[in-house]
């Protein structure tokens, strides 16, 4: 799995580099918020592990960022610290949309727990994803079913989510079919005068 580390504090980071990739994971280690958030820029990761406390970005703004950015995929964000932090903390955290803590030093062995989870939750939002851009169609009528369990004409459900409007007009195929005889449409019945 992909992940960004944000630590200025070179020997752990180079020390949990080191544990990351041993178990598999393609690491990037940035060592202030504003590296790793030029980092996640250029190549976005599905996890980001960040310090807390950083030179420039911290890692609470660093993850507000990655909020806000408009990636397709879900990156889970584990945020690392040193200090015992109050509960007021802890939820300005999550509020900024922090997944998870680890206290530092960080013990291992928790620390490969959590991504376990962080994998799973990632690979379950890409598949939510992919069923979202799915449309179920009616193969007859070409209605759409939308999240009300309505069916609706192709053209309503669009111009609802979009604001698209369509003119309507007939391809030379369809117009020898329903007319029976071949050449093209005039322009009125192409639907353009």
């Amino acid at each position: 799995m992909k992940i960004l580390l944000a630590e200025d504090d070179l020997a752990s980071a180079r020390g949990l580099r080191l544990s990351l990739e041993r178990n598999g994971h393609e690491v990037l280690v940035a060592s202030s918020g504003d590296a790793a958030w030029t980092a996640f820029q250029a190549n976005p990761a599905r996890v980001v592990l960040s310090d807390w406390m950083m030179p420039g970005l911290d890692g609470l703004q660093l993850c507000q960022r990655i909020r806000r950015s408009t990636g397709e995929e879900y990156t889970y964000f584990i945020l690392l610290t040193a200090v015992n932090l109050g509960r007021q903390s802890l939820r300005d955290a999550m509020r900024a949309g922090v997944d998870d803590f680890l206290p530092k030093p960080v013990d291992l062995e928790l620390l490969s727990m959590r991504l376990a989870v962080a994998e799973r939750i990632v690979d379950t939002n890409r598949q939510i994803q992919i069923l979202e851009k799915l449309l179920p169609i009616c193969m007859y009528c070409k209605r759409i079913r939308d999240d009300r369990n309505y069916w609706q004409q192709l053209e309503s459900y669009i111009h609802e989510r979009t604001g698209s409007c369509f003119s309507h007009g007939v391809c030379p195929e369809c117009f020898t079919r329903e007319h029976g005889v071949g050449g093209h449409p005039t322009a009125s019945e192409r639907g353009l005068s």
